[in-house]
């Protein structure tokens, strides 16, 4: 058994070490912090939505904003497309694809964010996300693990952390990725979090 999970941390150690030496792809993620922040600074929100993981993960993110990381602050404009109630009846009246682009169409305001997670980067309902968003003059900030996914022309920042074969190594990276930026957030507004 412990052959397994030496194996399973190595793999998982080898995914975050291909990163960091990823230098275009840090760039991406310093871009989508800026992002967040030009909007955040400027009275907007931002959007998280994903699939079954991604979505704790977008979830988890928009948690992070509105309450705490790691220390005491106000809390920001973050919201996760995570409602039951809301999922159940658009994809119903509408199918499973709209059930983040009607959501947006609801909610978001041009000068607004949306950040997207998708493993594979063909999710369609990330992928109608993201033209609605486009269309509204939303920011689109895309986390997968795929190159050359139908989300990547849709983006204006496009963070591809491929993990290796399976979704698990990517959404992992994207935990990271998360954290990064919610740091990267609180620095920028409350430096002293950080003195």
């Amino acid at each position: 058994m412990k052959q397994f999970i030496h194996a399973s941390l190595s793999e998982a150690k080898s995914a975050l070490d291909q990163l960091l030496a990823n230098p275009a792809a840090l760039d991406e993620v310093a871009k989508a912090a800026d992002a967040i922040i030009a909007s955040l600074s400027a009275g907007g929100r931002v959007f998280s939505c994903g699939n079954g993981g991604s979505m704790c993960d977008a979830m988890h993110f928009a948690e992070e904003l509105t309450g705490r990381y790691r220390n005491n602050r106000r809390g920001m404009a973050a919201i996760a497309i995570s409602d039951a109630s809301h999922i159940s009846c658009v994809a119903n009246d509408f199918g499973y694809d709209e059930i983040f682009a009607r959501y947006l169409e609801s909610h978001a305001r041009e000068g607004d964010v949306l950040l997207g997670l998708s493993t594979s980067g063909n999710s369609r309902n990330i992928i109608r996300a993201a033209e609605t968003a486009r269309e509204m003059g939303v920011k689109v900030i895309i986390l997968t693990g795929r190159a050359g996914s139908k989300l990547e022309p849709l983006a204006d920042v496009y963070v591809n952390t491929p993990g290796g074969q399976y979704a698990d190594r990517v959404q992992e990276l994207h935990i990271k990725v998360l954290h990064i930026l919610i740091e990267l957030v609180e620095r920028h507004f409350c430096p002293e979090n950080y003195a």
